[in-house]
C-alpha cells in the first residue's frame, strides 16, 4: 500500500478539530501519518485534539500564515510519503473515506489527484460539493452544491479539481507544480493548484464513495468580509496565472464582465468596500502574477483545447441563479438573526 500523510491546517477551529481527528481514528484504513498545522499559538483546543488522536503530530506556527502556507509546511515534512490527503478541521470523514481513496489510486493509476463526496454536515441528504468546477469566465463553484445527495453524482468521473477540504494528491505531482500559492493565503487556492496540475498534464477523479461531512467556512464565515475579499481577489489571480494564451484572449471579456457583476452584486449586499478592495488588490498583484504566469505557461504540457474541454462553458445560468438565491438567503438569515440578538431582554 502507498505511504500516506493526512494533513489538517487549523485556525480558530474550536471543537471541530477534535471531531475531525476522532473521525480519522475510526478509519478502517489506518496506514497513515497525521500532521496538524496550527496557524497560531498552542491553546486548549489542541489539548483535546491530541487526546482525540494521540498519534497526531501537532505543529504550531505561532501566527496565522494561511491555509496555503500551512499545507506547504506540512508537505515538506512528509515528502517521503507517496500521497498526501488534505482534510479541513470542519470535515468529518466516514470510516471508509481514506480506504476508498486508496483503492481509487490503484484502480485508476492514470489520475494524480482525487476529490471526495462532500455532504452538508447538519443535513447529509444535501451535497456540499463533488469537486470544483471552473468556468471559462474564471467563475468557480462546487459542483452539486445544495442539490440532493440521494442517487445523485454516484459514479466516478473526471473533474476539473477537488475541493481541498477533503482531497488526495500524489506528492510528487503536488511538489512538481510548487504546491499551493502562498500569496493566495486561502480561498480558491485549491482551484489554482488544480489548474496548474492540469496544465502539467495531471488529471483529477471524483470518488463518490469517499464521503465526508463538511461544515464549510467554520473558521472564517461563509459570506464574511474575509471570505469575500480573498475569494474574489484570488479568482482574478487564478485566471491571470493559468489561462492559456488563446483562451485568455477569447474569454477575457467574460472575465471582465464577471468582475463587474461581482462588484455590483456585493455592493447591493452592503459589502461594496470589501469587493472593491479585493479587485484593487488583485490589480496591484498583476505584475507578480504575470511573472508566475511566464513560468507556468512555459512548463505547460497540454494543449489549450485539452484544458478547455474540462472547463464549463456557456452561460452558467443555473449555477449563478442558485448562488444568488443562496447568498440572498444567508443575507436575510444573518440580518434577522442580528435584529433578534439586538433586542433588549
Amino acid at each position: 500500500m502507498p505511504k500516506i500523510a493526512v494533513i489538517i491546517v487549523s485556525w480558530n477551529s474550536g471543537p471541530f478539530l477534535s471531531k475531525c481527528l476522532s473521525a480519522l481514528k475510526k478509519q478502517i484504513f489506518q496506514e497513515f501519518r497525521t500532521i496538524v498545522i496550527h496557524n497560531g499559538e498552542f491553546d486548549d483546543t489542541l489539548i483535546s485534539a491530541q487526546a482525540a488522536l494521540k498519534s497526531a503530530e501537532i505543529i504550531c506556527l505561532g501566527e496565522n500564515k494561511g491555509f496555503a502556507a500551512g499545507n506547504n509546511v506540512a508537505v515538506q515534512l512528509v515528502k517521503n510519503c507517496d500521497w498526501i490527503a488534505l482534510l479541513n478541521p470542519d470535515a468529518f470523514p466516514e470510516p471508509d473515506w481514506l480506504g476508498n481513496l486508496v483503492k481509487a489510486t490503484i484502480a485508476y493509476p492514470e489520475y494524480s489527484f482525487f476529490g471526495s463526496r462532500l455532504v452538508v454536515a447538519n443535513n447529509p441528504k444535501l451535497l456540499d460539493g463533488v469537486g470544483d468546477a471552473y468556468h471559462t469566465s474564471g467563475l468557480v463553484w462546487r459542483r452539486g452544491h445544495g442539490s440532493t445527495a440521494i442517487n445523485n453524482y454516484v459514479e466516478s468521473e473526471e473533474i476539473f479539481s477537488p475541493c481541498a477540504a477533503a482531497a488526495l494528491y500524489r506528492t510528487d505531482a503536488f511538489l512538481e507544480v510548487g504546491g499551493f500559492d502562498e500569496d493566495f493565503f486561502c480561498y480558491v487556492e485549491d482551484v489554482d493548484l488544480g489548474f496548474r496540475m492540469r496544465l502539467a498534464g495531471h488529471r483529477c477523479l471524483y470518488v463518490p464513495d469517499a464521503v465526508v461531512a463538511h461544515v464549510g467556512s467554520a473558521s472564517t464565515g461563509r459570506h464574511s468580509d474575509f471570505s469575500v475579499y480573498h475569494g474574489h481577489r484570488n479568482i482574478v489571480w487564478t485566471y491571470l496565472k493559468n489561462m492559456p494564451f488563446p483562451l485568455f484572449c477569447i474569454y477575457l471579456p467574460q472575465h471582465l464582465i464577471l468582475n463587474v457583476i461581482s462588484i455590483i452584486w456585493f455592493a447591493m449586499l452592503g459589502q461594496g468596500k470589501v469587493i472593491l478592495n479585493a479587485k484593487i488588490d488583485a490589480v496591484k498583484g498583476i505584475p507578480a502574477m504575470l511573472k508566475k504566469r511566464r513560468t507556468i505557461q512555459h512548463n505547460t504540457k497540454i494543449n489549450a483545447s485539452d484544458i478547455r474541454a474540462i472547463m464549463d462553458k456557456g452561460f452558467p445560468g443555473t449555477v449563478v441563479l442558485l448562488g444568488l438565491i443562496n447568498k440572498i438567503a444567508y443575507f436575510i438569515k444573518d440580518a434577522v438573526k442580528g435584529r433578534l440578538n439586538s433586542k433588549p431582554t
